[in-house]
């Protein structure tokens, strides 16, 4: 979350800065490749601020001019989702409406039908509550 927030700000921070050109844009991100690249001898690992940086350098970049990234534009963009997901985490709700059935309280309203072909649903619900069993006459319409 706090990455999101960082990412909203730094995106209009840098259209603001005063870059007028994609080329002073495109050595700006050349310039911090060759620092995170200065960091490490094997392969380049990029820290959430950088991803953070190039991510919203794309933005500012023409996409004719992303060849400049040392990362594919299927990467940046997968990033940029990323971003955005991580701001839009909310809890998920539970599911609505009611409980599914438990099979043992299926099975006892069949049985109680065929046992007794002469009760309806009605009754049959009757009979379950007297059990402590509360279903309604139509899950028993449905389940028969």
């Amino acid at each position: 979350m706090l990455y999101a927030l960082l990412y909203a700000i730094v995106r209009p921070i840098l259209r603001l800065s005063g870059i007028s050109s994609d080329a002073e844009a495109e050595v700006l991100v050349l310039r911090h490749e060759l620092a995170v690249l200065r960091r490490q001898v094997k392969r380049p690992q990029l820290r959430r601020r950088d991803r953070l940086f190039l991510a919203a350098m794309n933005r500012v970049l023409a996409r004719e001019r992303w060849g400049a990234f040392i990362v594919t534009p299927a990467t940046l963009l997968r990033w940029h989702k990323e971003l955005v997901r991580r701001k839009w985490t909310y809890r998920r709700q539970p599911r609505q409406g009611r409980p599914p059935i438990d099979p043992e309280v299926r099975a006892l309203i069949v049985r109680m039908a065929k046992d007794n072909p002469r009760w309806g649903c009605v009754r049959i619900k009757g009979e379950l509550q007297s059990l402590g069993l509360v279903v309604s006459a139509t899950t028993i319409r449905t389940i028969l």
